[in-house]
């Protein structure tokens, strides 16, 4: 089993390493309420939405807000994975840190730990932003409930990201691949529109996906306050699979990394 501690340390040093790029930080932050501002002003052109359709949200602008900031999580954490390790092979510190200790369980959920935890904090940051300056009402909200599943969505993607963290070890520059990968879910299972807009044929192929039940479950905690406990169900169980999965997988390119030589190639 992989120690708290081993992951904790490098979870700890990736916080150090983006804390020290305050500028990078606000303008990542400023990007996300910029998105959130242009879906505001368009949702004014809608009125009297089909609340059933919307996942009971109150208006256009809350249904597309939730998506937006579940969807930012999810892709913003496999990415930040990938540009990491990026960053690992160019600095030189890959083969430093393959060198250490710990074994590759370790390393991988060490490096997709922090990723997620920001994307975590800051789609919180960005529900925050949006309820005091852009009306989205939250007077419903389930917070254990919205905790839990984003949470859960965070684990189940983690998954994704170490796949991510894979590619790139295998093939260099497979970032991406991930990165297409996971903007085609996150469009497809109604980040901004509803999935029964889809044609028929591609409504089963969307409901399916893991995002969906991330969009539902964020979308039934903040407006209904309830039902959200089977999408964090399914999302962990996706976790459940997909992480030791994911991991084997990682283990196996950073093993046939080391023996070819390539670690720090890039």
């Amino acid at each position: 089993m992989p120690r708290a501690r081993v992951v904790g340390a490098i979870v700890r040093r990736d916080f150090l390493i983006k804390r020290s790029y305050r500028a990078a930080i606000a303008l990542d932050v400023f990007h996300g309420v910029l998105t959130l501002m242009i879906y505001f002003f368009i949702s004014r052109f809608f009125s009297d939405p089909d609340t059933a359709a919307l996942n009971d949200a109150p208006s256009y602008f809350a249904f597309a807000a939730t998506g937006i900031l579940t969807g930012t999580m999810i892709q913003s954490g496999v990415a930040e994975v990938g540009r990491r390790l990026r960053e690992e092979q160019l600095t030189g510190t890959l083969e430093a840190l393959a060198a250490q200790p710990l074994t590759s369980a370790e390393m991988c959920l060490g490096l997709v730990g922090f990723p997620f935890s920001f994307a975590l904090v800051r789609a919180l940051l960005y529900l925050a932003i949006a309820s005091t300056a852009m009306d989205l009402d939250l007077l419903g909200v389930s917070w254990l409930g919205l905790l839990v599943v984003l949470a859960s969505a965070a684990a189940a993607f983690a998954a994704l990201g170490m796949v991510a963290a894979t590619i790139i070890l295998v093939v260099k520059r497979g970032d991406l691949m991930t990165s297409m990968l996971v903007t085609i879910m996150t469009v497809l299972s109604g980040a901004v529109f509803p999935i029964s807009t889809l044609p028929e044929w591609l409504e089963p192929l969307a409901r399916a996906l893991p995002t969906r039940f991330a969009f539902d479950g964020v979308r039934d905690a903040i407006f209904s306050g309830e039902g959200w406990a089977l999408d964090a169900l399914v999302l962990l169980a996706v976790a459940g699979a997909g992480i030791p999965l994911a991991a084997r997988l990682f283990g196996l390119a950073l093993e046939s990394a080391q023996r070819a030589g390539s670690l720090a190639e890039y």
